[in-house]
């Protein structure tokens, strides 16, 4: 097997708070179009087979959906489903949107390339539970209360 080496680095300093892949790249002294192509090969194909995936799995479901026998369980089902794919959006259009602002972004300062790496490691996981608990009834009531009560207190 062959193995695809880059040349000496530039620096040994990554702009990133982890080891992503883009940032690794970034640091090599010679051209890095194979890998910068690899990396962006292999994140649309997850993304494209994950896709598929979810999008077959929700064509089953919706095909029993239809044939669950109260509207009420039926509108219970899809309110899952619409968290689900709230979460779904929450974790991918982040990387998306920073893989492709890492690729093609050359003007974008490497802050805001940091910041958006950052962001869709940090924001899905913090948002995922948020997204699932509004669906609990207990949960949203409570927050509802605690809400009205800050409102009252200002």
């Amino acid at each position: 097997m062959t193995r695809l080496r880059l040349p000496l680095y530039k620096t040994r300093v990554i702009s990133h708070s982890y080891c992503e892949h883009t940032a690794v790249v970034t640091l090599a002294c010679g051209g890095s179009r194979i890998s910068n192509v690899y990396g962006l090969s292999i994140g649309f194909l997850v993304l494209i087979l994950d896709s598929v995936a979810i999008t077959a799995s929700y064509v089953m479901i919706f095909r029993t959906v239809i044939g669950l026998a109260t509207p009420e369980a039926r509108l219970k089902t899809l309110g899952t489903c619409g968290s689900h794919i709230c979460a779904i959006l929450i974790f991918y259009v982040p990387i998306a949107v920073s893989s492709l602002i890492h690729r093609f972004g050359h003007q974008v300062p490497p802050p805001i390339h940091t910041l958006l790496a950052n962001f869709y490691l940090l924001i899905p996981p913090i948002l995922n539970p948020i997204v699932y608990a509004v669906r609990t009834k207990q949960i949203r009531e409570r927050l509802l209360q605690i809400l009205k009560t800050e409102t009252k207190i200002k």
